[in-house]
């Protein structure tokens, strides 16, 4: 065995120089890319509080300009004329939208940092179902679509953060509404799901809708990522709805992922152990 051969098998010299070239070269360069791997966690990170100072800082003011725009609407003021009250009604509207959309970043933001934290309880996912479903009847109807809820017969109760799957649900909801063209058809299903291992839920949020084309299927879970990115799209957000559900779903132990095609509609499935057990450093 050559020297050249030893030095290769044993571990890399971060200090001192080597007294061959090319071990040498290798070492720095190794050094180099351990300085470039630090200053990009540092940078990471320095992203990541920043997106959480910003959208704190920012949910103060907006929800007191659609708390004031609630005011007006109510007439406690008095009056308004009707356009003046279709006016207000976009304010409170565009309002709540990007109340939501800095309501994701702060989530993300807390998931990046590993601060998101599960509060379970025993519930049912029915009533959670139905819940999300209501909050949503108002843009369905705007959209002519039919929406139907079903659940397989005697369902147990899940073990879960009730107000993080209500969040995925509503997040998969509010897609499929938001892609399917008037008069569609939109659907939430919740059944067993049979394997051998532990008991599972699943979860099926579909719809009839644009659908979206397979080599971007895993795309669309990447943060800030969007099918369609140019500013004249017709769908907006923040590209980073699925990727918040992603990682609460897995924070559960679950996975999440898609079926579907270009003019075929989408179906978004995730799993959930029906007896989710916390690990033990998840407040930690």
């Amino acid at each position: 065995m050559t020297r050249l051969e030893s030095a290769a098998d044993a571990p890399p010299k971060l200090q001192g120089s080597s007294s061959d070239p090319r071990l040498a070269a290798v070492e720095a360069q190794l050094r180099e890319a351990i300085v470039q791997i630090a200053e990009l966690r540092a940078r990471d990170s320095l992203k990541t509080q920043f997106l959480a100072n910003i959208s704190h800082d920012l949910r103060t003011p907006l929800t007191a300009v659609i708390t004031h725009a609630e005011i007006l609407r109510d007439g406690i003021l008095g009056d308004l004329s009707p356009q003046q009250m279709e006016s207000v009604r976009g304010i409170i509207s565009g309002g709540r939208q990007l109340l939501n959309q800095v309501g994701e970043i702060l989530t993300y933001a807390r998931g990046a940092a590993n601060q998101l934290t599960l509060v379970t309880t025993r519930f049912a996912i029915r009533d959670v179902l139905e819940q999300v479903s209501t909050l949503n009847e108002s843009l369905l109807k705007k959209k002519l679509l039919s929406l139907s809820v079903e659940t397989e017969p005697n369902l147990p109760r899940i073990m879960a953060d009730r107000e993080k799957i209500a969040h995925v649900v509503g997040n998969l909801l509010g897609n499929a509404i938001e892609f399917t063209p008037s008069g569609g058809r939109v659907w939430v299903r919740a059944s067993r799901r049979h394997t051998d291992g532990p008991p599972s839920l699943l979860v099926e949020v579909g719809d009839t809708g644009l659908g979206i084309a397979p080599e971007n299927h895993e795309l669309i879970f990447r943060e800030f990522a969007q099918v369609d990115s140019t500013p004249s799209r017709a769908h907006h957000g923040t590209g980073l709805g699925l990727t918040i559900a992603r990682k609460l779903v897995e924070l559960h132990g679950g996975r999440i992922w898609l079926e579907s095609d270009l003019g075929i509609g989408s179906r978004f499935f995730f799993t959930i152990p029906i007896d989710f057990v916390m690990p033990v450093d998840q407040n930690s």
